[in-house]
């Protein structure tokens, strides 16, 4: 095809999206997103050429980068075989995804429960928690997204909630940020001693005996990539603990790679007694989520019936794909990547960064998973306006990178198999925006 055939597809695709496609989060008159045709590795380009390097992983999910040859070849071998089958029946892929996932996790853990996604692990994580303790409320906190759903949205702590809270039983709270403390907090040791004894109170208020289960981001992730302050997480399991109150981690967002670990709480003194993920199992080649049970509360329906079930549960091309996804990650070292190339290069190009330009008031994150906390005042910490940030994005990908910003924040957040190249190619980026005054006044 030529270039203008090419152009036109765009054309032709914008045309569709804006008469039939109805878009989430969104007021949908004014639309105009951008045109993604393909993708390959830490990049995507439109049909007509035009490439970006993408600092987004889409919504932070596509872990193994765009276009892995070995997931695309478990799907393409899946797909021969068997397209779907029912969740009631035994599937081999299911099953390898299923050992797979276990034996990542920590002992004790054998059994995982398929859903289509983040949102509805959250709302099986949270119904298996009632139903195992008897009692009603989730605790979480203020500063969380945990997905669309009746219950998993009711849980989340932002401004996301507040329209659609129908479900009951929620109850929320702050978690720690020493960067703007609810606590008053001068220390990162000062901050998590506060956060947990406000937890404690939240509880006490509560009724210890009404909890089922506190629902938490090992690493808020939308929220703004909170790191949790030396021994928080350690407390909230030893408070949980005393009280019989139940710990989910949801790790959809932070989890397979993201932090730089299989899953972020190893880097946090803390077993949870469910785990929740989706996103970086399989970098959404086919959507997939799931809850990773404790041994103790499977057992609960070795006799009795589990009340809940999915039509597309443990589908074989999403199983494939997490297959895939994870052999490939481990035999090339891409979870050591991430790792390492955070540790490398993206925090200390940040903190260069942060030196270089005002705007930026904080740095924060680890493996492939940080953010820059932009403020218009880097004494009273003022965050700067959806203006600015409108701007600093348009500036972005109009210079070929596709970010991903949150109210204040760029979250810098490339997929796992980025190159130490392609990091230089985004901090410079980065700067040369930053550095823009028509942009950040």
């Amino acid at each position: 095809m030529t270039d203008l055939d090419l152009s036109e597809l765009d054309d032709r695709t914008r045309e569709l999206d804006s008469a039939h496609v109805f878009h989430s989060w969104s007021a949908q008159a004014g639309l105009n997103p951008l045109v993604i045709a393909g993708g390959a590795g830490s990049r995507v380009w439109d049909h007509a050429g035009r490439t970006w390097l993408d600092f987004s992983s889409q919504l932070v999910n596509t872990n193994i980068g765009h276009q892995h040859p070995a997931v695309i070849a478990a799907i393409h071998e899946q797909a021969d075989l068997l397209t779907t089958v029912a969740p009631a029946t035994a599937n081999l892929a299911r099953g390898e995804a299923a050992k797979r996932i276990t034996d990542r996790a920590p002992a004790g853990f054998s059994k995982v429960f398929f859903t289509n996604g983040g949102a509805d692990a959250n709302e099986n994580a949270i119904r298996m928690a009632r139903l195992f303790t008897g009692r009603d409320k989730i605790l979480s906190t203020y500063r969380s997204y945990h997905g669309n759903t009746g219950a998993a949205v009711v849980a989340t702590g932002d401004w996301r909630r507040i329209p659609n809270e129908y479900a009951r039983g929620h109850v929320h709270f702050f978690g720690p940020w020493l960067y703007r403390s609810e606590f008053w907090a001068t220390t990162p040791e000062q901050e998590s001693e506060r956060a947990l004894r406000h937890l404690e109170r939240v509880i006490q208020s509560e009724g210890p005996s009404s909890i089922a289960a506190i629902l938490l981001e090992t690493i808020p992730g939308t929220a703004g990539v909170l790191i949790p302050p030396p021994g928080y997480l350690a407390g909230v399991r030893e408070i949980a603990d005393r009280h019989g109150i139940l710990i989910i981690t949801d790790e959809v967002m932070c989890g397979f790679g993201r932090a730089g670990r299989w899953f972020a709480f190893e880097g946090y003194d803390l077993v949870p007694d469910l785990i929740t993920f989706a996103k970086g199992v399989n970098s959404g080649y086919v959507p997939a989520g799931g809850v990773i049970i404790s041994d103790t509360i499977a057992a609960t329906w070795d006799t009795a019936v589990f009340p809940g079930g999915l039509t597309y549960s443990g589908h074989p091309l999403a199983m494939a794909a997490i297959v895939g996804s994870l052999d490939a990650m481990s035999s090339e070292g891409i979870v050591e990547n991430a790792a390492r190339v955070g540790r490398e290069a993206i925090g200390p190009g940040l903190e260069e960064l942060f030196d270089k330009h005002d705007i930026i008031g904080e740095v924060r994150g680890e493996g492939v998973f940080w953010a820059l906390e932009l403020v218009a005042d880097r004494k009273t910490r003022e965050p700067v306006g959806a203006a600015v940030i409108g701007r600093i994005k348009g500036a972005l990908v109009e210079r070929g990178l596709l970010p991903f910003v949150a109210e204040n924040r760029i979250h810098v957040v490339p997929p796992c198999t980025v190159t130490d190249d392609e990091v230089a190619e985004a901090l410079a980026t980065y700067d040369e925006v930053l550095s823009l005054p028509s942009l950040v006044e």
